[in-house]
């Protein structure tokens, strides 16, 4: 499967999506350079420029594509997965009808608690 560079838009105040984006970083291995780490902390004029709701990117993980197409929540993860050889079985299943709806709630019920308890939800 080819890959084409990604950039990854994620939330640099939450320690979570920090130490997620970490583990990701560590599972490139040696392709570090696939993907490009895009901090929207601070950066609402900068997302509305580029077409993201910045309440939307909060919210949701958000992943342009090569062809600088914008993609959220369990595409933007199975976008990122498949930058990693080993993980694209996991993201092939994570876009099954189903799988993608619960944990697209399960996902949706998590970011809403962290925000809730972060005091920005």
């Amino acid at each position: 499967m080819k890959t084409n560079k990604i950039t990854v838009f994620y939330d640099g105040a939450c320690p979570t999506c920090v130490r997620d984006r970490k583990w990701y970083e560590s599972w490139l291995g040696k392709h570090p350079h696939l993907v490009e780490w895009y901090d929207i902390t601070g950066q609402d004029e900068a997302l509305a420029a580029m077409g993201i709701v910045p309440s939307e990117a909060l919210r949701e993980l958000h992943v342009q594509d090569s062809d600088g197409a914008v993609h959220k929540e369990m595409d933007a993860y199975i976008l990122l997965l498949r930058q990693i050889w080993w993980m694209r079985p996991v993201a092939w299943l994570m876009g099954l009808p189903g799988i993608r709806q619960v944990l697209s709630a399960a996902y949706r019920r998590m970011v809403d608690q962290r925000l809730a308890r972060e005091g920005r939800g």
